[in-house]
């Protein structure tokens, strides 16, 4: 069984083409249905896989988006190194603001929303899904520290920099366009070393 489960994990080939489409199918359904309203068998009929495959390899429902959320958080948002904190920053949020605008940004966000409320499992989800963007910071941070620039803590660029970002998103509101997302990091960097020239 373990070796199963094993061979179930590796990427390429077959497995990887039925992540894919299960992704794939977990993102369309929480933009069409919201989180909470398909199953594991919706999932499967359009991916079009057997409802087994998806409990084999992921057990449950909150394990698979759970997964859906972290596959897109890891793989979109990459953790840049230009050799400042500024262009870290600023290549970050551009990041960040490509991946919850592209076409499956807002059903992940919305996924790791809903989440919170899908019991125990969902919320141990949402909360791995937090670590991992808060780890994706540190790492920005932890090297600026080490070039001894001036560094906020995480919970700044997330108040001043995600935060704006997650809400224009969710909600419809403006886009976020380069000029915008630049204020926002501009913001965070005035905090640390005042007004900008």
């Amino acid at each position: 069984m373990k070796e199963e489960q094993e061979r179930a994990r590796r990427p390429g080939g077959r497995s990887a083409r039925v992540r894919t489409a299960v992704h794939q199918a977990v993102s369309a359904l929480v933009a069409e249905r919201g989180y909470g309203n398909f199953t594991v068998g919706d999932v499967a009929a359009r991916a079009g896989v057997a409802d087994t495959s998806i409990y084999r390899r992921w057990g449950t429902l909150e394990a698979l988006t759970k997964d859906v959320a972290l596959a897109g958080l890891t793989a979109q948002s990459p953790i840049p190194d230009t050799g400042s904190l500024e262009g870290d920053l600023r290549a970050y949020a551009a990041h960040v603001a490509r991946d919850i605008t592209g076409p499956e940004g807002p059903a992940v966000l919305r996924l790791v929303i809903a989440l919170s409320t899908a019991g125990e499992d969902g919320m141990r989800a949402r909360d791995d899904f937090l670590a991992e963007r808060t780890r994706q910071m540190e790492v920005m941070l932890d090297r600026a520290r080490a070039r001894d620039e001036p560094t906020p803590d995480v919970l700044a660029v997330v108040d001043h920099v995600l935060a704006p970002m997650y809400i224009r998103s969710l909600f419809g509101a403006e886009s976020l366009t380069p000029g915008y997302v630049d204020d926002l990091v501009d913001h965070v960097l005035r905090t640390l070393t005042g007004p900008r020239a």
